[in-house]
């Protein structure tokens, strides 16, 4: 039904992909029934289901629903509402595009396709006048991405930080807190069902990046995908690096940071220069909320011009927390339809640049395993000064062979710090740079 044509009966939704959040969409609908007809307005009624393999048994759902032609399910006359919960970039795109050129308003759960190419769904919703809601793509059950598209948009976002992949976070979690290696913790998570058997978009940062894309996206008002974003994984985290941030009282965390970066000059208004978008691990210290997110949940902080820091954490990934982001937005988009009206629409009208990571200015904590001998430390500050590095702390650790400095630098920008630690490397009284980790929280 199209905004305009008066208060339906009923609202009907076909649903794309029928896997573990799928399924949670189809209790949800069937157990709270009478409680979404109220907050809409009208009954929601279940449409169809696209599945690629419908002989597979699905516990609570009607085989009678199923059905392989997801191309005419979605452009069903019938049809107001699409949610697509199928992942990937195809046929989701085709499908999601083809919905909205028929009048369907459309919520999706697909974090890579709107990171990779979510200005071209955004485009089709304002052409065709539809809804595009997809809540659920970034930290699962946490309302986060509607008080950015909503709540915040009267207001300048200056920084998103945060932790937005469960699957690191609990290995990480365990490297800290019990002392596992990276592959034992990592074992452990799939044992638990926290990561696939496949981990590689999430201990390599592709899950995080693309979330961190969205999130730039909506809150800096300009197109970032998630090529644009700086993606480190955990994978070279090692138990050395987590025990030197427990020396400093710190913990160890897969960060997804996104930050306005204002002019040098200060006279480019708001905008700033540029933004940069960057996903990596890095060091926090133990004060900051951050560090007290324990096992696979999520949490992010929003630190606007107005409205100050605003935390938000939750259960960021599973079947059941997607599915209550997704039938958040159901309620929402389906509301709309009633009212004839529609919701917002994502505008990039601020097209600020993304800025290289080599210009991003964060901070370093180094480990170097050095010669023990007169001048060592002389000839390591002399590094520093040389790409223009200030040092803010230093010590030595260790006696003999098992002599080690560590080292925390003031912030600079990485491609000065990367190149120190490059000069530190070449340096004939360093044996080893043992450890190198970004420390991001306020000096």
């Amino acid at each position: 039904m199209k905004p305009g044509r008066g208060t339906p009966r009923r609202l009907k939704v076909a649903l794309l992909g029928c896997g573990v959040v799928g399924t949670e969409v189809v209790r949800l609908l069937r157990d709270q029934a009478d409680d979404l007809a109220a907050r809409v307005g009208v009954p929601l009624e279940l449409a169809g289901i696209a599945v690629r393999r419908p002989d597979r048994v699905r516990q609570g759902v009607d085989p009678a629903l199923l059905t392989t032609d997801a191309h005419t399910l979605v452009t069903r006359d019938d049809v107001d509402i699409v949610i697509e919960v199928i992942g990937g970039i195809e046929p989701a795109r085709t499908l999601l595009l083809e919905a909205m050129k028929s009048g369907k308003s459309v919520i999706t759960a697909n974090k890579a396709l709107l990171a990779e190419d979510g200005a071209t769904l955004f485009a089709a919703a304002r052409e065709y006048g539809t809804d595009l809601y997809y809540e659920a793509s970034v930290a699962g059950a946490i309302p986060l991405l509607r008080p950015l598209r909503e709540s915040l948009v009267g207001d300048h976002v200056h920084r998103v930080l945060g932790i937005v992949n469960g699957t690191t976070n609990y290995i990480l979690d365990q490297m800290d807190t019990h002392g596992a290696g990276f592959n034992e913790a990592l074992e452990e998570a799939q044992a638990l069902g926290y990561a696939e058997a496949d981990p590689t978009a999430d201990v390599e940062g592709f899950d995080a990046a693309a979330k961190a894309a969205i999130l730039a996206q909506l809150a800096f008002h300009t197109p970032v995908s998630a090529a644009d974003v700086h993606r480190e994984g955990i994978t070279e985290v090692t138990s050395a690096d987590v025990a030197g941030a427990k020396e400093m009282d710190s913990v160890v965390k897969l960060l997804a940071i996104c930050e306005r970066v204002p002019a040098e000059d200060g006279g480019a208004g708001r905008h700033g220069r540029g933004v940069s978008v960057r996903v990596h691990p890095a060091m926090i210290p133990r004060s900051h909320p951050l560090a007290s997110v324990r096992e696979a949940y999520n949490a992010v902080f929003v630190e606007a011009e107005s409205a100050g820091s605003l935390m938000f954490y939750g259960a960021g990934a599973g079947g059941a927390p997607t599915a209550s982001a997704v039938l958040g937005d159901l309620v929402a988009v389906a509301r709309n339809l009633v009212g004839g009206a529609s919701g917002p629409v994502e505008v990039t009208y601020a097209e600020l640049p993304v800025l290289p990571m080599g210009e991003t200015v964060t901070r370093y904590y180094i480990q170097l395993d050095v010669a023990d001998q007169t001048g060592v430390l002389a000839t390591v500050a002399e590094e520093f000064a040389r790409h223009g590095v200030s040092i803010q702390a230093v010590r030595q650790v260790g006696l003999g062979d098992d002599a080690k400095l560590v080292v925390v630098t003031h912030r600079a920008p990485d491609a000065a710090l990367s190149a120190t630690v490059d000069g530190l490397r070449r340096l004939d009284i360093v044996r080893k740079v043992s450890s190198v980790m970004r420390v991001e929280a306020d000096e």
